[in-house]
């Protein structure tokens, strides 16, 4: 290859599944007129972190993913040189594409007892055997984030937790599962994305910890998964001015954090990756085109994931980098291109004879579910449940979802009484006959903004009925949503779900009825209970 040829190699643009038959060609086009070295995925252009100003309907399309495979084989078979396809795939292709399998958050799997740690391990290899059979080699997951701040807007529910060791060893697991799939993993967001409370899609998050501080935490998980021979490590777009000589300077752009500490002292060999060079954090900080592109290689990264001016950048690296450290990235992209097979042709293409197996994700659902479960009692005399229905003092107050309060229906004798978003509770006097409330709360969105899109007149009715009834409350959603209920502490119970899943809805409905144990652990602390 020529030097640009090789150049090309380190950019990954953005393409849409959902994309105009336009926009194809010129993705095309791009393929074969700079070598690019791979592309990373999204559904669609509105949903795509560049949705966050035009606030585009998002407009959902059965045929994804059969979409997905047929633009892998056109795009492979126009590429000088097979591309390294990559997604953001952290629960499964189910974060991109619709009626693909979908496996739990990372924070329900940081609620598994470290004793079922296989589970994890058998999410990562299921998560990389449906991309295999995709097309796609490449996974930009999981988080080695901590979850140290319960507002950070963007990590949260897509963290393993607030243990660092938990966080490093579940990483570690899923990670190996993964690569026994033969795909190639990605830890991010390094330097440690947990503390902040800025989305970096919409603004430059600040860390103030110094590196001894990030060395006791944050860096922990990396560290181990450095230790573990980890392939790939994604920069954070969020400074850390004590690494930095005090400037605000976005890590991705920061040659004390990429080469000095996470090369030369961490030790880091593999390939390093950009966060997305579309997000705001970044994208507007320099006005000649190609330049942003540039300064991320500068400061370390092999590849510039979201590049959005190629032909721009590869002539400004060109210009400016080193014929040896051009070679080094080159080379770290071949070397990973070469572990999961695709310069011997044998993974190029995707699967086109065989079907998704829905039943292997579900049969795994079920079995985190049965062990991640979390009971958390704040009465010493928990209310009983089954005496309650049969002296005709037990109700059921479903919030946003039916489903648990029906499967419970088909054992447990009581009414149920439902509230779905945007309209009256017009059945509070009715509800006063009750003494015991089973409630269960499908907590609407996984991100804390505006206290997860759970409605005020809920809130405060929640409150309420805490105050005045003996209630079980079961909890299907992020478990730092609990922080937002007033009154919490009084309730008997607390049963966290996590996941709305059907298998998960019948497995607590099971859990209620035969009143057995619940083996998961809280994975953050939670500060009203």
């Amino acid at each position: 290859m020529t030097l640009e040829q090789k150049i090309g190699q380190f950019f990954f643009p953005a393409v849409f599944i959902n994309d105009t038959e336009e926009n194809i060609q010129a993705t095309e086009a791009l393929i074969r007129n700079h070598n690019i070295g791979g592309l990373t995925f999204f559904h669609s252009r509105a949903s795509a972190a560049t949705n966050y100003e035009s606030k585009q309907k998002v407009i959902f399309n059965d045929d994804s993913y059969a979409k997905l495979k047929e633009l892998i084989v056109r795009y492979q078979k126009c590429a000088p040189t097979p591309l390294l396809m990559s997604i953001d795939a952290e629960w499964g292709l189910a974060m991109r594409i619709e009626k693909t399998p979908q496996y739990p958050y990372a924070i329900t799997l940081g609620a598994l007892p470290e004793s079922e740690i296989d589970l994890v391990y058998e999410v990562g290899k299921q998560i990389g055997l449906d991309l295999k059979a995709a097309g796609i080699q490449y996974n930009l997951a999981p988080l080695a984030d901590i979850n140290n701040n319960p507002n950070n807007p963007v990590i949260g529910y897509r963290s393993f937790g607030e243990s660092k060791e938990k966080v490093a060893l579940f990483a570690s697991a899923y990670l190996q599962g993964m690569s026994d799939a033969g795909i190639l993993g990605c830890l991010k967001h390094f330097p440690g994305h947990g503390n902040t409370n800025v989305d970096s899609h919409l603004g430059l998050p600040i860390l103030n910890e110094n590196l001894e501080q990030l060395m006791a935490n944050e860096l922990y998980p990396f560290v181990k998964g450095i230790e573990n021979k980890v392939g790939s490590i994604m920069i954070g777009h969020l400074a850390v001015p004590a690494l930095n000589d005090g400037q605000n300077t976005s890590a991705t752009l920061s040659k004390n954090i990429i080469e000095n500490l996470l090369r030369k002292q961490l030790g880091f060999e593999g390939l390093v990756i950009s966060d997305a060079l579309n997000m705001k954090s970044v994208s507007d900080l320099y006005e000649t085109k190609g330049q942003l592109e540039w300064e991320a290689f500068n400061a370390g990264n092999d590849v510039l994931c979201f590049a959005v001016h190629v032909a721009e950048g590869i002539q400004a690296i060109r210009n400016n980098a080193t014929p040896e450290r051009i070679e080094a990235s080159f080379a770290r992209i071949m070397k990973c291109k070469k572990k999961v097979g695709i310069l011997s042709e044998h993974n190029i293409l995707p699967d086109t004879t065989g079907s998704l197996d829905f039943s292997i994700s579900a049969n795994l659902n079920r079995k985190i579910a049965e062990n991640c479960l979390t009971k958390i009692t704040t009465d010493s005399k928990p209310s009983r449940i089954e005496e309650a229905s049969k002296s005709n003092s037990l109700a059921q107050l479903s919030i946003y979802n039916t489903g648990f309060a029906n499967k419970v229906s088909q054992t447990i004798t009581a009414p149920v009484f439902s509230i779905t978003q945007g309209t009256p509770i017009d059945f509070k006097d009715e509800l006063n006959h009750y003494d015991t409330l089973l409630i269960s709360l499908f907590v609407p969105k996984a991100k804390p903004m505006n206290n997860f899109e759970i409605e005020p007149e809920i809130l405060q009715y929640l409150g309420d009925v805490l105050q005045t009834k003996n209630c079980v409350l079961y909890v299907f959603g992020n478990p730092y949503a609990l922080q937002v209920l007033p009154n919490l502490a009084l309730a008997k119970e607390i049963v966290m779900v996590y996941q709305d899943f059907e298998v998960f809805q019948e497995v607590a409905a099971a859990q209620l009825i035969q009143k057995s144990d619940c083996k998961g652990q809280l994975p953050v602390s939670i500060k009203n209970i």
